[in-house]
């Protein structure tokens, strides 16, 4: 994991690096029921496609894709947003989920950034390390192996981040990340 913060920069940040292709990490990239959820509604790959993400009754949000350069950057829009385990429903609203494909000399650099995601937001212990968990232990195996670790169903783990409605006030990311 590669976590990024400056004094400049808080928004949530991970880096990989792989010996895969730009192509092979962006055609990963978009293929989001790959590595977030199978359960993703909508279309994930080409320029203004909307997709909704819904992990049981904890998280529910739609997505625009706003940005697309194949094998270069895809950003998507938050356009809504929705946790049971927050007050402040607005966090992620107009926020930018980025991710910027680069060579490396002889490997591909992806950079992840949830630019408006910063440490002051409620859900940033619980939404940072989901990012990590998704980003490193889902999309980058997908990337590598062709098999991703997707939220399958209405499967949902605090070990994936995600806190139970009733754990929320108490549960810290290092306890979700035990």
């Amino acid at each position: 994991m590669n976590m990024t913060q400056t004094m400049d920069n808080q928004n949530f940040t991970t880096t990989l690096l792989v010996n895969q292709t730009p192509r092979e990490v962006f055609n990963a990239i978009t293929n989001v029921r790959g590595w977030w959820s199978e359960d993703i509604e909508g279309a994930t790959s080409q320029l203004n496609d909307e997709f909704i993400y819904r992990a049981k009754d904890v998280h529910y949000c739609k997505m625009k894709l706003i940005e697309v350069i194949p094998d270069k950057t895809v950003v998507w829009l938050v356009t809504y947003n929705h946790f049971n385990f927050v007050k402040d429903q607005s966090e992620w609203m107009g926020t930018h989920v980025r991710f910027d494909i680069s060579q490396e000399g002889n490997k591909t650099q992806l950079l992840f950034t949830h630019e408006g995601l910063v440490p002051k937001f409620e859900c940033y212990g619980v939404c940072s390390p989901a990012w990590t968990h998704y980003v490193q232990g889902s999309l980058l195996p997908l990337i590598t192996t062709g098999k991703g670790h997707p939220n399958q169903g209405d499967l949902i783990t605090a070990e994936q981040g995600h806190p139970n409605q009733k754990e929320s006030e108490t549960t810290t990311a290092m306890e979700l990340n035990k």
